[in-house]
């Protein structure tokens, strides 16, 4: 066989053998590729979901779909979420509605005072809210699922067992958590969760309202021996996919995301219970924190100081033409509805 010849078979050859090995990697450059940002840090509850989502969608699109994650503001902050993902800066974004409340009325309403019980009762509120009314606020993206934090109860030096007791005790909270501890009596002091513990430590705070994973995760239970359980508010969340890229998606990945909407806002709250349940045992265990529940009727006089804040939010939000009382009654009866699940 004359030379080349030879080598022209062995490139034929080796040609054949690179397209039958590599050309399966090579369907990966055809892969979908989507950003998804979010603000708190990755161990958060969160970014928790964020991670599972994407595995969940990863896995149930069998690699078609492959979801880059950023935490911790690294893409985009809080306040810039919404926007960001209308913009394009990120593929989907998680945003904390009660950052800027007047913008989403309708589903910041969960965050008033209704007792939820828990986080997966708030959650699938939430998301049932959401699909009834689809608030113009997110017609300029796609909603993927929402999902609630646990709800906030009391934590302090002190014990708080009536409103006497609450009377005037400084206690960190914020948003309508604040307005809450004012309703009641209470003094509450604004400030990030990151320099509670020293304010705790100097006094300049004597406890704080806010979900109980908090007494373990930044271990509140070292100092704050009491915990009352008000089931105060919760803070909602949205997840959001900027609408031309979820347009550009084929049918099949839509209908992967689609069909998890409820899926996920249950999955989370379910997370964010048990996540609370393990701070509570291991703050019995290791601190021995004492916890009180409020008689019916001491809860029902609580409850009367805070029936105006839900009112001005009627007020508030008919002004803006929404159909408020319906919508409070709505939430009244879906926490009825997956409470007594």
């Amino acid at each position: 066989m004359k030379p080349k010849l030879a080598l022209l078979l062995a490139v034929i050859f080796l040609s054949a053998v690179f397209s039958l090995c590599v050309a399966p990697g090579l369907s990966q450059a055809g892969q979908i590729k989507l950003s998804y940002a979010n603000f708190p840090p990755a161990p958060t509850f969160p970014c928790v979901q964020m991670e599972r989502w994407k595995t969940e969608v990863e896995k149930r699109t069998n690699g078609k779909v492959l979801v880059n994650t950023f935490p911790g503001g690294t893409l985009l902050d809080a306040k810039n979420m919404m926007d960001g993902v209308i913009a394009g800066t990120a593929d989907i974004g998680c945003l904390s509605m009660a950052y800027q409340p007047g913008r989403f009325m309708v589903t910041n309403a969960t965050a008033l005072p209704f007792g939820f019980p828990n986080a997966t009762v708030a959650s699938l509120v939430l998301w049932d809210l959401y699909k009834k009314y689809m608030p113009d606020e997110f017609a300029k993206v796609k909603v993927i699922t929402m999902f609630a934090s646990a709800p906030g109860n009391i934590y302090a030096k002190v014990p708080v067992k009536n409103l006497e007791d609450l009377k005037g005790l400084q206690l960190r909270a914020s948003g309508g958590v604040a307005d809450l501890v004012k309703a009641l009596g209470g003094t509450a002091v604004g400030m990030p969760q990151s320099e509670t513990p020293e304010a705790l430590q100097k006094g300049v705070v004597k406890g704080a309202v806010s979900s109980l994973e908090t007494l373990m995760d930044f271990k509140y239970a070292e100092l704050c021996k009491y915990v009352t359980i008000i089931n105060g508010p919760i803070y909602p969340f949205a997840v959001v996919m900027n609408m031309a890229k979820w347009k550009s998606l084929p049918k099949d990945v839509q209908k992967v995301m689609d069909d998890m909407g409820t899926e996920q806002a249950e999955w989370t709250g379910k997370y964010m219970d048990g996540h609370v349940d393990k701070s509570l045992e291991w703050s019995k265990k290791n601190h021995g924190i004492e916890i009180t529940e409020l008689s019916e009727e001491e809860s029902a006089n609580w409850n009367k100081l805070l029936e105006p804040i839900t009112g001005k939010w009627i007020e508030d939000a008919k002004a803006k033409g929404l159909p408020a009382e319906q919508i409070v009654k709505d939430i009244k009866a879906l926490n009825k509805k997956y409470a007594g699940k």
